[in-house]
């Protein structure tokens, strides 16, 4: 399933969902992953789990590939400067693209991968829903004012995930990941939902049980979100 978030007339980010197999299979192209991504899978011991890791670095390297003009297997990874914050760690996943116009994050919820890809920087987020008593107890971290919202909601759990993911997705985005205090930002969903400035924010529709977000640096606000089916590998 893919969600075209719009930022300009000529200018989108791609959101792929993806259920990866269980178990490794004739499409699970090993040969394209770096030897450092390799390592990496030889010290997952569970099985699915690395099947998905393999499964969804796979599918980036494609999809990425394809947009960059580069076999998967070229494809090469660095880190950028955080947007916000200081210091030298951290700082969002990047692709080494000669034109400089490809932007990506990756991420991991339950059984789901979600890949988005655009020509600015982006983060994307999914999440299983968790219980209404855990969501409650987690909520204490957020925002004062997304706290308020989420105990106030007749679906705690629902509302607790989908602002956790923008939250998510905004600091992938901004290269701090969770190192970023999670009361610094509201993010919440009362009202007009809150995007920081010179961010753009939207929950995208994802399976029952999840719960999944995209933040895209942009100065507009403006999405589009048909859809399209990305096989499993």
């Amino acid at each position: 399933m893919i969600h075209r978030v719009a930022t300009e007339a000529t200018e989108a980010a791609e959101i792929w969902l993806l259920k990866p197999p269980t178990t490794s299979g004739p499409d699970l192209d090993l040969t394209l992953l770096s030897e450092e991504e390799r390592r990496t899978l030889r010290r997952i011991g569970n099985p699915a789990t690395g099947v998905r890791y393999a499964a969804a670095h796979i599918w980036l390297r494609r999809l990425l590939g394809e947009r960059i003009g580069v076999r998967a297997a070229d494809v090469r990874f660095a880190r950028e400067p955080r947007l916000r914050g200081n210091g030298p760690q951290g700082g969002r996943p990047s692709v080494l693209d000669p034109a400089e116009r490809t932007h990506f994050s990756l991420s991991y919820g339950g059984d789901s991968v979600l890949i988005g890809i655009a020509a600015r920087p982006l983060g994307v987020d999914i999440e299983p829903v968790p219980e209404a008593a855990r969501a409650r107890t987690l909520a204490r971290v957020l925002h004062p004012a997304e706290a308020a919202e989420i105990a106030a909601d007749q679906d705690p759990a629902l509302t607790f995930a989908r602002i956790w993911t923008r939250k998510e997705a905004y600091l992938k985005g901004i290269g701090t990941g969770l190192g970023r205090a999670l009361d610094a930002d509201y993010l919440g969903l009362r009202d007009s939902p809150a995007s920081p400035p010179g961010w753009a924010l939207a929950n995208l529709e994802v399976a029952r049980g999840y719960a999944a977000a995209v933040a895209v640096h942009t100065g507009r606000q403006v999405f589009v979100p048909p859809m399209r089916c990305l096989p499993g590998v």
